[in-house]
Order: C-alpha cells, then sequence, then structure tokens
C-alpha cells in the first residue's frame, strides 16, 4: 500500500450547497454528529474546498471537534487563494470567517495561483480522489455538489449524505 492509499483510507472529505436551505442548528447538530462518528471509526484527515456556506460549516466543526480530538487535520484544498475575491455573494463575514479558517487549518493546498476554467471541478476531484469517505449536503441533483458527490461513489469513496438524515 502507498502512503497516499494509506492516508486515503482516514480522509474524508466535504462537499455541499454554499446556501443551506434549512435551520442551521439541525445541519449543524447532524454534521457533528457524523464527524465525529468518522473520527471513532479512525479518520484523521478532513478537507474542505474553502467555499462558503457548507464547505465553512465543515470546517468549522472539524476545528471545533479538535479541541476533543486533538489527533484530526483539517485540510483547506483551495481552487486559487482569496477565491472570494472572484466569486459573488460573499458577505464581509464570511470573508472573514475564511481567513480564519485559512489561519486555523492543519494544512492550506491552493491548486493555482488564479482563477481558470475548470479550476473547481479539478478542486473538486481532488477532494474526492484523496477520501475514502464523502459528507456531504446535497439536496439537488443539477449542482457542482451533485457532481462531486456522483463522482465520489463512482470511484468507491462511501458517501453520507446529511441533508437526507
Amino acid at each position: 500500500m502507498t502512503e497516499t492509499e494509506g492516508s486515503k483510507r482516514i480522509t474524508a472529505c466535504f462537499t455541499g450547497h454554499r446556501n443551506i436551505k434549512e435551520p442551521l442548528p439541525e445541519v449543524e447538530r447532524r454534521l457533528t454528529e457524523t464527524v465525529e462518528k468518522i473520527i471513532k471509526r479512525g479518520y484523521l484527515y478532513f478537507e474542505a474546498g474553502g467555499a462558503r456556506g457548507f464547505d465553512a460549516l465543515a470546517s468549522e466543526t472539524v476545528l471545533k471537534l479538535k479541541a476533543i480530538y486533538p489527533q484530526v487535520y483539517l485540510r483547506l484544498i483551495l481552487p486559487f487563494d482569496e477565491q472570494y475575491k472572484h466569486e459573488k455573494g460573499w458577505s464581509d463575514a464570511e470573508v472573514e470567517q475564511y481567513c480564519k479558517i485559512k489561519e486555523r487549518a492543519s494544512e492550506v493546498i491552493v491548486l493555482a495561483s488564479a482563477y481558470s476554467s475548470g479550476i473547481y471541478y479539478r478542486r473538486n476531484r481532488y477532494l474526492a480522489d484523496s477520501s475514502s469517505v464523502c459528507i456531504a449536503y446535497m439536496r439537488r441533483s443539477n449542482s457542482g455538489t451533485a457532481h462531486t458527490v456522483n463522482y465520489a461513489k463512482a470511484i468507491g469513496a462511501e458517501i453520507i449524505n446529511i441533508a437526507q438524515i
């Protein structure tokens, strides 16, 4: 087994919508329970894509649980640095949250120096390729989240969709 294969066995990624359409406390509860179960199964590495919405919520959840489980790592897999400058819809509070998460992450991997066509697709593939579990918040089948979930499923990852729990 290669080092990458070994790491993949204990790595989970997150993918989800930027806009969460149900009460946030309920989504946070399900997410925390799910991440905690995965940690108890031996998972150490959690990867998120740095987007606002579910990615930020998942990152914050891992960082909170790190106080209880200091062995866990949060890896941010950013398509390019300061993606909020390219994307529409980021509030000042979301930009501040992004910066704080980035500072507190165990590792930050930036895939490109600037935006380019297909970079989000590349980021999503990276997340799925490096994980054996994909924790999703997916409510629509025609979205980037759905493409990531379908790809992860096709390469054999376990899918946990907390929007359906």
